[in-house]
C-alpha cells in the first residue's frame, strides 16, 4: 500500500518536472531569458498596470499595480519581440507574475534619471511644458539607442530646466524607437526655404536646428525624475494670462513671477494675472563660436489691479537685441526683488547683470545695471 502511494507520488512529481521543463524549453524557443536573481528592483511608471499569470495574450491578471510601488525581479523574457519581467510584488501574498517592461522601470535606469536631477542643484526651472506625443525620455541629447530610460506618455508634464541646440538631422518627428533601435526619419528641405536661401535672407533657427529640453518631473508623473526630451513634440506652456504678449516672430523661452516667492516652483499655464519678467527669442540664427543665445529680449510686465489690465514697465530699448543664457535667477521677498541673467557685451565677455524690482507708489520699476547699453546691439535685419 504504502509502496503504490510512493510510486504514484514519484511519477506525479516527474510528470510536473517533465512539464515544467517543456515549457521553459518551449519559452527559451520563443523567447530569450535571462536569470536575474532577487539583485534587482523594478519601479512602476504606468498609472496602473497589471502583474499576470504569464506573457501571453491568454493570462489571468493577478494583482493591479500603481505607480512608485516596487517591484522584486526575478527574471525576464523577451517573448514576440516584447519584453516582459517575472516580478514579486511587495503585498501581503508577495504575488509572482509577469509584468511588460514598459510598465516598469530598472534601479540602473531610475538611478542613471535620479544622476540627472542631481545636476539641478538649487536652479529654479525656466518654463513649464506638455509633450503632445508618447515620447522617449533620454539620459543624454541625442538619439542613441541605448540611452532610452523609458516612454513618458502623451500628455505628461515637466518642469524644464535647460535646453541644447543641435543642428538637424534626418531624425523622426516623434522619438518613441523601443530602447536598443534608432528610428529613421526624413528631412525635407521646402520649397520656401530654398527661395529664401537663394534671397540671402538670414538662417531660421527652427530651420537649422532641433532642441532638446532638460526636464524634470513631478512624481505623479513618474518615479523617474529627470531626463532628455526631444524637442518636436515639446509644447511651451506659456500662461494663458501673457501668452497674448508673445509676438510670432519673438517667442517666450523662460518666464518667472516677480510678485510670488522664488521656491514654488514653475508658474502653469493656468496661472492668475500678475508681475512678470519674460525673455524670448526670434527666430534667427545667431550663432556667436558656434554657440547661440538661450534669449535676445527682455520685458518685465505688471498687472493694475484697479484697472485690470497690464503694463510694461521695462524692455530693452526698441530695434535693439541682447545676446542672453540661462538660468534667469531670481531673488528676493515680497515687493522688492532682483534678477540675474547672463549677457554678452560687446566686447564679447559673458557678464551676470543684476537688475533691481521694486514698488513705487503702487507702481512696479526697474532699474536697469547702468551699462546695459554695454550690452545691446542693433536688431538685425530679416
Amino acid at each position: 500500500m504504502l509502496s503504490r502511494h510512493f510510486r504514484r507520488s514519484f511519477i506525479l512529481l516527474a510528470i510536473a518536472v517533465a512539464g515544467s521543463s517543456c515549457t521553459y524549453i518551449d519559452s527559451s524557443i520563443g523567447g530569450v531569458t535571462n536569470a536575474f536573481g532577487l539583485n534587482d528592483t523594478a519601479t512602476v511608471i504606468a498609472k496602473t498596470a497589471q502583474i499576470r499569470t504569464s506573457y501571453a495574450v491568454v493570462a489571468a491578471d493577478l494583482l493591479e499595480v500603481k505607480r512608485g510601488d516596487q517591484l522584486d525581479v526575478i527574471d525576464s523574457m523577451e517573448f514576440e519581440k516584447v519584453l516582459w519581467y517575472r516580478v514579486r510584488a511587495r503585498d501581503e501574498m508577495q504575488t509572482e507574475g509577469w509584468i511588460e517592461a514598459q510598465n516598469v522601470i530598472t534601479s540602473d535606469t531610475l538611478r542613471r534619471s535620479q544622476e540627472i536631477a542631481g545636476e539641478f542643484g538649487d536652479q529654479v526651472p525656466q518654463a513649464t511644458g506638455i509633450i503632445r506625443s508618447a515620447s522617449n525620455l533620454r539620459s543624454a541629447p541625442d538619439m542613441n539607442a541605448e540611452n532610452v530610460l523609458f516612454k513618458l506618455a502623451n500628455g505628461s508634464t515637466f518642469e524644464i530646466m535647460e535646453w541644447r541646440f543641435v543642428p538637424k538631422e534626418e531624425a523622426p518627428d516623434v522619438d518613441d524607437a523601443p530602447k536598443g533601435q534608432v528610428k529613421k526619419g526624413k528631412r525635407s528641405e521646402n520649397e520656401d526655404i530654398k527661395a529664401a536661401k537663394e534671397a540671402g535672407e538670414a538662417d531660421k533657427i527652427d530651420e537649422k536646428y532641433d532642441i532638446w529640453y532638460k526636464v524634470r518631473l513631478d512624481p505623479s508623473v513618474s518615479p523617474a525624475p529627470a531626463g532628455w526630451l526631444f524637442g518636436r513634440q515639446v509644447e511651451l506652456q506659456v500662461p494663458s494670462d501673457i501668452v497674448f504678449f508673445q509676438a510670432n516672430n519673438k517667442k517666450f523661452v523662460t518666464w518667472q513671477r516677480l510678485d510670488a516667492d522664488t521656491d514654488k516652483g514653475a508658474v502653469t499655464k493656468a496661472s492668475t494675472p500678475g508681475n512678470w519678467v519674460i525673455l524670448s527669442r526670434t527666430n534667427l540664427v545667431k550663432a556667436i563660436d558656434g554657440v547661440e543665445p538661450d534669449f535676445d529680449g527682455i520685458v518685465v510686465l505688471a498687472f493694475d489691479k484697479y484697472d485690470q489690465s497690464y503694463y510694461t514697465v521695462w524692455r530693452n530699448p526698441p530695434n535693439t537685441d541682447v545676446w542672453g543664457r540661462l538660468p534667469l535667477r531670481m531673488d528676493g521677498r515680497g515687493d522688492n526683488k532682483t534678477f540675474t541673467i547672463k549677457l554678452r557685451n560687446n566686447n564679447g565677455s559673458m557678464d551676470d547683470k543684476r537688475f533691481i524690482v521694486f514698488k513705487d507708489k503702487n507702481r512696479l520699476r526697474v532699474t536697469p545695471p547702468e551699462d546695459i547699453a554695454q550690452y545691446t546691439s542693433p536688431t538685425p535685419k530679416r
